[in-house]
This record gives structure tokens, C-alpha cells and sequence, in this order.
């Protein structure tokens, strides 16, 4: 744990103290392909392609292909395959067998994706002791986040209802970085005497305390000891239905 310099009775400390992190996850990508006008063969030719692989781990062959749709010529599939290819749904490598890969149409147009791991909950509310495994990872296109994540970037699900006069909501998931000093009036996520929260850190001469953003909950002053977990740097929010 590091002492912050200038915030007497203040440490910072890692996350994984707290919550156990566990970086493998998988996900799966949604790809829409109505927006480049497939013909229904070439959409079933993709999708038996699609399926050749996640139950045979390899791309189907050209003959392999062409048994499964009936075709009497290999040349039916190659100019199948030209057109899917140019439409930017399939990609291969030149020379090499069974290369043949369904690509995303829109992966031209994406950025940079990061996964950055989900560490469950934090009350914005009244502090809580708790700690949870990680439970998943948010997926954000870099320059929709704002800022460049990095290996201390962790995400947090809000509960509670504290801090909705910084617009953070129950519901919401939080970006947060481990690591560096609390500036006044920043948020963040904290231990407090033991108990998690996320509130606005705050200097008051020389002592620090964490303040709500509601009225109704009181300001949060440690009678013991005031850990930082991370600080507040972008926020996921789902539409409400």
C-alpha cells in the first residue's frame, strides 16, 4: 500500500486486494450483415461457413462447400466466394488452405475495442464491507471511453443513490484507475474504516473526508483509515426500457 504524499492518513491500494481479478473472459461479436445486401445464397453460403467452423475448428474447403450447397463446379463457389469477399465479410490469406475467415462488415469502421474486468458491485450509498470476484469485462471502443484504459483500469456496477448530483446512477458501470493521488472533488471508489463506497474525495484542511452528492446521506469521515481503491474516469450507462 502507498501513502499519498500530500493527503496524510490516506493510501492508496490496489484493487485486487479487495477484489480477485480474473482476466480470462470470453465474448462474442455481433455482426450485421443486411447493411451490405447479401443474396440469400451467399448469407446461407457465410453461415454454413460460420457453422463449418465453431463445430470442425477449420474452414470448410472449396469442394467441401460445393457438396454442401450442390454445386457441379468448383467455380460456382470460387465466384461465391470472390463476391462475399469484396462485400468484406470474408477474408483469407493468399496461398494458404482452409484460410478463409468470416469478418465483421463493420470492422473498418470500429476502433480500438478494450476489455477492461468487471468487479462486481459498489454502494453508492452507505459503505458496505464487502469483496467479490470479478464477474466479466466491459467491452468500449477507446474513443468512445475518452481515455486510454490501461492494465490498472478496473469497471465497478453502481448501487445506490448518493451520487446522482455527479449524474452517476444505480446501474451504471464505472471506469475507474488504480494508482494515482485523489485530487479535491474527484470520485472515487474507497474503503472507509473497512467498508466500500463510491463519493467525492475531499481536503478540508489538510484532512480528508468523502462527500455525497445527495442531500440525504452525511458526509463520510474516517474514524481510522481511508483507502483508495481508484479514481473516476468514464461511465457506461444502459438506456432505461
Amino acid at each position: 500500500m502507498a501513502e499519498l504524499a500530500q493527503t496524510p492518513g490516506v493510501e492508496v491500494i490496489d484493487p485486487a486486494a479487495v477484489f480477485r481479478i480474473d482476466r480470462e473472459h470470453t465474448h462474442d461479436t455481433v455482426s450485421i450483415y443486411s447493411m451490405i445486401g447479401l443474396t440469400r445464397k451467399q448469407q446461407q453460403i457465410l453461415d454454413f461457413i460460420q457453422k463449418w467452423q465453431r463445430t470442425e475448428g477449420a474452414t470448410p474447403t472449396f469442394q467441401e462447400i460445393a457438396d454442401q450447397f450442390g454445386f457441379r463446379s468448383l467455380n460456382s463457389v470460387i465466384e461465391h466466394v470472390r463476391l462475399l469477399r469484396n462485400k468484406g465479410v470474408l477474408a483469407s490469406e493468399p496461398g494458404k488452405a482452409r484460410s478463409l475467415r468470416v469478418a465483421s462488415p463493420l470492422a473498418k469502421l470500429r476502433g480500438h475495442i478494450v476489455d477492461i474486468p468487471l468487479f462486481g458491485t459498489i454502494p453508492a450509498g452507505l459503505p458496505q464491507a464487502r469483496e467479490q470476484d470479478a464477474e466479466g469485462c466491459v467491452s468500449v471502443d477507446v474513443e468512445s471511453l475518452g481515455f486510454k484504459p490501461t492494465r490498472n483500469s478496473f469497471a465497478l456496477r453502481v448501487t445506490g443513490d448518493s451520487m446522482i448530483g455527479r449524474h452517476i446512477l444505480a446501474g451504471d458501470v464505472i471506469v475507474l484507475e488504480h494508482g494515482p493521488d485523489p485530487r479535491n472533488g474527484q470520485v472515487v471508489a474507497a474503503l472507509i474504516d473497512g467498508e466500500s463506497t463510491l463519493k467525492t474525495f475531499v481536503l478540508k484542511g489538510g484532512r480528508p473526508f468523502l462527500r455525497a452528492e445527495n442531500p440525504k446521506y452525511p458526509d463520510l469521515i474516517p474514524a481510522q483509515e481511508l483507502m483508495i481503491q481508484g479514481v473516476f474516469r468514464a461511465l457506461v450507462r444502459k438506456a432505461s426500457e
